[in-house]
């Protein structure tokens, strides 16, 4: 599950894992959740990657790992993460204490990693890169790949600028990939 506040590209990185995951070669569903407000609004989406197939509709009552852009909407996706799961956080925006029980919690600070990436508004895809890096849940060539494939025709000349984003997350913490031998998906 990904949340925050509409205008933090929440629903692009959605998007840019469900398209990375079928490169992958994994069975992919993705659903979402917005307010009508475009900025500032609550914004949620669910990505269920699977090496076998998904039924439709899929009931989330947990899920292993979550990416929070912003405390305000939080608590209902912290209360659904598995004890087993993991949590990529915004620290650069995330105020408060994301609430884990049991899960581990991984502090990015995701707005200036991804300005110093070049790209300042892609902090949702460097917490992208961070959750890849460390559960191994998709791959960056993969990533990289749909980032250049999610933008809109008007919006393509933001591709590379996200694809360094999820790039700048993936290798700001070569420690997390140990993680990947923890949080395994399934």
């Amino acid at each position: 599950m990904l949340t925050g506040l509409g205008g933090q590209g929440v629903q692009l990185t959605a998007k840019t894992l469900a398209t990375a995951g079928v490169h992958d070669g994994l069975e992919v569903m993705m659903f979402s959740s917005y307010t009508g407000a475009m900025r500032g609004g609550s914004t949620e989406a669910t990505v269920v990657l699977s090496s076998e197939p998904v039924r439709t509709p899929p009931t989330v009552r947990a899920v292993r790992y979550a990416i929070g852009m912003h405390h305000k909407y939080w608590p209902a996706v912290g209360e659904r993460i598995r004890p087993d799961g993991l949590a990529v956080i915004d620290s650069d925006v995330f105020r408060g204490d994301p609430g884990a029980r049991g899960w581990a919690v991984d502090l990015v600070d995701a707005n200036t990693l991804a300005t110093e990436a070049g790209a300042p508004r892609a902090a949702a895809m460097v917490a992208l890169g961070r959750l890849a890096a460390a559960t191994g849940l998709v791959t960056l060539a993969s990533l990289e790949r749909a980032a250049h494939e999610v933008l809109p025709p008007y919006r393509a000349q933001f591709a590379a600028a996200n694809a360094a984003a999820i790039r700048s997350g993936f290798t700001s913490a070569p420690q997390l990939a140990r993680l990947a031998n923890t949080y395994l998906k399934e």
